[in-house]
C-alpha cells in the first residue's frame, strides 16, 4: 500500500524541482520555435499565393530559391520542435517515476537516469536543428542582400 510522510513528499518535490526548471525552459524554447515556424509558414503563403494567382511564371528565380529554403527550414523547426516536445515528454516521465518510485517504494534510479539523459539529448537535437535552420534564414538574407532583391509587397 501506500505509505507516504510528509517529509518523503517534501523531498520527492526537492527532486522534481530540478526537471521542472528544464520543463519551464523547454517551453519557453518551444514557443521560440512555433513562432519561428508561423513566421515561415506565413511568408511561404505569400509566394505560393504568387504562384497561384499568376501561375509558376510569377515567381522569379530568386523568388523560387526563397521558397525551396522556406521549405526546408520548416523541416528543420518541425524537427526542432518534435525533439523539444520528446524532451518535455520524457521530464515529465522523469518527475513522474521520482513520486512513482518513492511512493511505491520502487527502485527506478536507472529508469530515471535513463529518461533524463534522453530528455537531455533530445534537447541537444533539437538545438542542433535550431541551429540549423537560422543558418539557413540567414544564407537567405545574405543572398538577398548580396543580389539586391526586395522583399515581397
Amino acid at each position: 500500500m501506500l505509505n507516504l510522510h510528509l517529509g518523503n513528499i517534501g523531498q520527492i518535490i526537492q527532486l522534481a524541482i530540478a526537471p521542472v526548471f528544464l520543463l519551464t525552459g523547454v517551453g519557453t524554447n518551444l514557443t521560440v520555435l512555433t513562432n519561428r515556424l508561423a513566421r515561415i509558414i506565413d511568408r511561404s503563403r505569400v509566394l505560393e499565393e504568387i504562384v497561384t494567382s499568376q501561375g509558376d511564371k510569377g515567381l522569379t528565380p530568386i523568388m523560387r530559391i526563397e521558397l525551396d529554403e522556406l521549405y526546408q527550414r520548416s523541416h528543420l523547426i518541425n524537427r526542432a520542435i518534435t525533439l523539444s516536445s520528446t524532451c518535455a515528454l520524457l521530464v515529465c516521465l522523469v518527475i513522474a517515476a521520482l513520486f512513482l518510485g518513492d511512493a511505491l517504494g520502487l527502485q527506478l534510479d536507472k529508469i530515471i537516469a535513463a529518461l533524463f539523459v534522453l530528455a537531455v539529448l533530445a534537447l541537444v537535437g533539437s538545438f542542433i536543428f535550431f541551429l540549423r535552420e537560422i543558418f539557413v534564414a540567414t544564407k537567405t538574407l545574405r543572398r538577398q542582400r548580396e543580389h539586391g532583391a526586395k522583399f515581397l509587397p
